[in-house]
Parts: C-alpha cells; sequence; structure tokens
C-alpha cells in the first residue's frame, strides 16, 4: 500500500494543528469518511423565544438554523461552545454542563458532510447581543440573529426534524 501510504503522508503534510481545524479539503474528506461531531446552541430569551442564526452556504442554502459547530481535535465541548458563541453570536454565554439532547442527522445523499452527531447544549446569554447584526429581511447575511417565537417556514430542513419539536406548535 505504499501509494495510499504517500497519499496519507501529503494528507498529514496539510495539516498544521488540528486542533485548530483541518483545512477546508482536509475537512471535507474527513466528512465523507467519519460522522461529524458537534455542539448546537439552545439560548432562550425570558419569554421563551429561541435565538437562531441566518445562514447561507453551499451545503445547507439560506435559512435559520441553531447556531452550532462542530468540535475539532482534542476540544472540549466547553471550548467549542465558547468559539461558536463568539462566530456566530459575538457574545458570551453560559452553558449547562450536559446537553439537553443527543441526537444524529444524516442526509441520505449528501456525501460530503453528511452525518453528524448533535449535542445540544442549553445556554443563557451572559453579554448582549449586537444590534448590528439584527436580521434585516431586506438583505439577510450570515450571521444575522433573531428570536423566534415558532419554527419559521426556512428553517433548515437538516434541523428541522431533530430541532422543529423545541418551537411550540
Amino acid at each position: 500500500m505504499p501509494d495510499l501510504q504517500n497519499a496519507i503522508h501529503v494528507i498529514d503534510a496539510h495539516i498544521t494543528d488540528p486542533h485548530q481545524g483541518l483545512g477546508e479539503d482536509v475537512f471535507q474528506l474527513v466528512s465523507r469518511l467519519t460522522p461529524m461531531v458537534n455542539v448546537d446552541l439552545l439560548v432562550k430569551n425570558e419569554r421563551g423565544e429561541i435565538l437562531l442564526t441566518w445562514r447561507s452556504d453551499e451545503f445547507y442554502g439560506p435559512g435559520w438554523h441553531i447556531p452550532g459547530g462542530i468540535v475539532r481535535f482534542k476540544e472540549t465541548f466547553h471550548d467549542r461552545i465558547h468559539a461558536v458563541s463568539h462566530a456566530e453570536l459575538h457574545a458570551t454565554v453560559e452553558h449547562d454542563e450536559m446537553p439537553c439532547l443527543v441526537t444524529q442527522c444524516i442526509n441520505p445523499t449528501r456525501q460530503t458532510r453528511g452525518h453528524f452527531i448533535s449535542h445540544l447544549f442549553a445556554c443563557r446569554l451572559t453579554s448582549p447581543l449586537k444590534d448590528t447584526l439584527k436580521y434585516d429581511p431586506q438583505s439577510p447575511t450570515n450571521g444575522q440573529w433573531a428570536w423566534h417565537t415558532t419554527l419559521p417556514d426556512n428553517f433548515i430542513s437538516e434541523q428541522r426534524g431533530i430541532y422543529g419539536p423545541l418551537f411550540p406548535a
């Protein structure tokens, strides 16, 4: 298997620090070979509304989603939760020690990023959200946020079956 060993060596050479991520090409390869482990943040306000952020990318298209992110090599859930709150909410949170839901998401037709093991953590904001990132329906962009009392029609389909029941009927 010298060809395979050479290929592995070439891939390894492109990974500078797996704690910081794998780089897009290697990450896409890994996501075709194994399920991805991720954390999702369930943030509710005092009125019971759920905080969602807007996402538009090549895998999920445009729509609302529960903020979340994929755990890096040897990264704790705690550290990934705080990285997600910083990157997606531009805010800080505190979170429950244990997830309130562990589930899987399998997209039967997608090869890349087609299988996730999701850990949903109840979180509470400890800093305010930036008003400059509040959702603008005229020109939605990645990272905008809004509070929701019901499941929006344009909630990304991969999360709809998993997290839809969190919203009152």
